[in-house]
């Protein structure tokens, strides 16, 4: 969730005569769709894939540019929802969000589908922190935090049914589904909130005073978005490219530096900066930073490569595979309603701590992934991690709001909310990069135990050749099938000691949210729990 809204306390109660509750139904289904497309794509990856001529790896690049578009946009948001004001501004992202997605449904190859994609995930990136800033405009004081429930359950449902509806749109219909979908739900969304919503006279007045005020920090964000990209690229079509034994790969990394280098002393001498460097800098909102990184990472990581785990080496459907998700997601929402009530009573490094914990216990037990795991095994990973993901996300957002000034608030969020994003893509590529590698180290390693010359592989040719026979097939050709089925459990086992690897990875990337959280200090409990997306 994302909460990149202007400080409810300085929002002007609006006199309007829509129902509010209507209000905030309508915009919390716009929301609802755009978080969906964060993971509704994950299981269908192999149907992508496959139907577009092209390898899983590459495949992934449809959820890694949504993932980065999504964060660029992020940082812009806050200034061009005051500029052009909040319901035009996210009209505008609707309907480039409802558009595109049309647009990815009848994609004709990857290169249109990663386009429309990054497009969709610009138009998307820029809704959920606007909804927020309309919903605290529609409710009065009183009613907000209920307004905010009703908001955060929606999106946190979201990524839950994202997988279980894609796995099961890919199986029955197609994979083009996935993003189909989005046009009848877009379209009513539009035609509702341009009916419901008005923009209230003194949010009118404050846009006006906006725009005189402040300057768009073009420059900046030209430099944030090309830091950003070029990192995408690097990071996945590096694997592919040899790395920087590729030329295009070196260039790409090159530009990825220069932009952070000339970032930084660009955006300290601005008096309106698109990132306050001086802000990712401080102990507290720099720590919750990275701790909101590492999150990301083990999130969207998980969350494609575990159901690309039981698809390609236990043989689910694209629709078991989403289920396999779901019991984790359904800890999430229950675990969202018991951490809202421990973060009020605990200190949220504590609580990060114990998060962290957890979902380290989840990626190790994945370690010891093999062949005859059953379902529950995996969906008790799954719904570990979902005990632990809001005993990271909701106090981080807590801890990094500490000691912000309000003016802030927004761009602080929209900083944490990128984070989440940005350490998502960075992710799912680092995993990519590992699977690939370490499949082809252990493959290589036993394939030097598989020679003719081994007794024991003699054994096992003799005992596999004598089942195929029992079967009915004649020697000769029970004696190919057999060669052919160690050589597939050569690869086989090589997939599962690459997952052990990646798993590993991950177990570490959790850990090191514990020192990170040692460092937060103190925060003043018992407030309001901001919402994130």
């Amino acid at each position: 969730m994302s909460a990149a809204a202007i400080d409810a306390k300085s929002l002007p109660v609006p006199n309007v005569a829509v129902n509010p509750w209507l209000i905030a139904i309508v915009v919390a289904l716009a929301s609802f769709m755009e978080v969906l497309d964060t993971t509704i794509a994950n299981v269908a990856l192999p149907y992508i894939a496959g139907g577009m001529g092209v390898s899983e790896d590459e495949a992934s690049w449809v959820v890694t540019s949504y993932l980065v578009s999504n964060a660029i946009i992020l940082t812009a948001s806050s200034f061009l929802a005051k500029m052009l004001g909040r319901k035009t501004f996210f009209l505008i992202c609707l309907g480039i969000f409802t558009v595109s997605s049309i647009l990815c449904g009848f994609a004709p190859n990857l290169n249109a589908l990663l386009l429309f994609r990054i497009l969709q995930g610009l138009g998307g990136g820029g809704m959920v922190p606007v909804a927020q800033s309309i919903l605290a405009d529609a409710f009065p004081p009183a009613k907000r935090g209920q307004a905010f429930a009703v908001f955060g359950i929606a999106v946190v449902v979201a990524p839950v049914v994202g997988p279980t509806l894609g796995g099961w749109l890919s199986d029955n219909l197609s994979w083009h589904w996935c993003f189909l979908i989005n046009a009848p739900v877009g379209l009513f969304a539009t035609v509702a909130i341009a009916t419901v919503l008005r923009e209230p006279a003194k949010a009118e007045d404050q846009n006006r005073d906006q725009k005189q005020n402040n300057s768009f920090d073009v420059i900046g964000f030209a430099l944030v978005a090309t830091f950003l990209g070029a990192l995408e690229v690097t990071l996945d079509r590096g694997l592919e490219d040899d790395w920087f034994g590729s030329s295009f790969i070196i260039i790409s990394a090159a530009i990825c530096a220069i932009a952070f280098v000339l970032m930084i002393p660009w955006e300290m001498t601005r008096r309106n900066p698109m990132i306050d460097l001086r802000m990712v800098a401080t102990r507290q909102f720099g720590a919750s930073f990275l701790v909101m990184l590492a999150t990301g990472a083990i999130l969207l990581a998980t969350t494609q490569f575990l159901p690309q785990l039981v698809q390609q080496d236990f043989g689910y459907t694209a629709t078991w595979a989403g289920l396999v998700l779901s019991p984790g997601g359904v800890v999430t929402m229950l675990m969202m309603f018991v951490v809202g009530r421990l973060a009020a009573k605990v200190q949220p490094k504590y609580l990060i701590i114990v998060g962290a914990l957890v979902i380290a216990a989840s990626m190790f037990s994945m370690t010891n992934v093999y062949g005859d795991l059953g379902f529950w095994y995996m969906a008790r990973s799954r719904m570990l991690i979902g005990v632990g993901l809001p005993l990271i996300f909701i106090p981080i957002m807590t801890a990094s709001y500490d000691g912000i000034p309000a003016g802030k608030t927004d761009q602080a969020s929209a900083l944490i909310n990128a984070a989440r994003n940005t350490g998502g893509s960075i992710g799912v590529s680092l995993v990519s990069n590992v699977l690939t590698h370490r499949e082809q180290f252990h493959q290589s390693r036993l394939v030097e135990q598989v020679t003719p010359s081994s007794p024991q592989y003699q054994d096992t040719l003799h005992q596999v050749t004598d089942y195929f026979v029992a079967q009915g097939n004649a020697l000769a050709q029970a004696h190919q099938q057999a060669i052919q089925w160690i050589g597939q459990q050569v690869q086989i086992q090589a997939s599962f000691l690459s997952y052990m690897d990646a798993f590993w990875v991950l177990m570490l990337i959790a850990l090191s949210a514990i020192p990170l959280a040692l460092t937060l200090r103190k925060v003043k409990l018992g407030g309001p729990a901001p919402v994130g997306h």
